[in-house]
């Protein structure tokens, strides 16, 4: 029996795509901005992260944009009370479920004299693209290292992201960008002779 569908039509998305997903929406300049400004930005995303196929040309409409951006946002609350260790809003948990429940439902299929896992499309593409995206993150949560996900330490942008890391001490999403910016806060505060208590590199 073969553990996974091998076959084209597989859908396996990465945890990593789908919590870059929540930073779809993000800080700049002190400004929430939304980078998914219209319904085709919203499809060309979930092309480009293979959650979807590029070969249905069907659009997406006002009303799919909304979902999409409502379903995200649930999934930055549920994310962020993980990260800060309190309970989300019961609004947001609905909408992650309800989410999960119209996406792609897994079934065994009979290919020559082997059986495979493979899955049923859900209602539609946006179901099946959000469903996607929330599936990795709900069973992160469930069975994986939840104490694992972050919100970048700098206050000027806080994406969300898991730390892979071998230590689990990552503050910030990329240290080439806001490690380096509070790195050099921190020495220009020494500088000025201003003691600065923070244990972690």
């Amino acid at each position: 029996m073969k553990s996974a569908d091998e076959s084209t039509h597989a859908h396996d998305l990465a945890l990593d795509a789908a919590v870059e997903f929540l930073n779809t929406k993000e800080l700049e300049f002190g400004h929430l901005v939304d980078h998914l400004h219209e319904p085709g930005d919203a499809r060309s995303w979930f092309v480009e992260q293979g959650v979807i196929h590029g070969t249905d040309r069907a659009g997406w409409n006002q009303r799919d944009l909304e979902r999409v951006r409502k379903v995200r946002d649930a999934l930055r609350e549920v994310l962020d009370a993980v990260v800060e260790d309190r309970a989300p809003s019961a609004a947001a948990v609905d909408l992650v479920n309800r989410a999960l429940a119209d996406g792609r439902v897994p079934r065994l299929e009979l290919q020559g004299s082997d059986v495979a896992v493979g899955h049923r499309h859900g209602t539609n593409e946006v179901g099946d693209a959000l469903a996607a995206l929330a599936g990795p993150i709900v069973t992160e949560i469930a069975t994986g290292r939840p104490d694992r996900f972050r919100t970048c330490a700098n206050d000027t942008c806080r994406w969300s992201f898991y730390d892979a890391s071998p230590t689990g001490r990552r503050r910030w999403c990329d240290m080439r960008t806001c490690g380096n910016r509070a790195k050099a806060a921190r020495h220009r505060e020494r500088a000025k002779g201003i003691e600065i208590i923070d244990p972690v590199p």
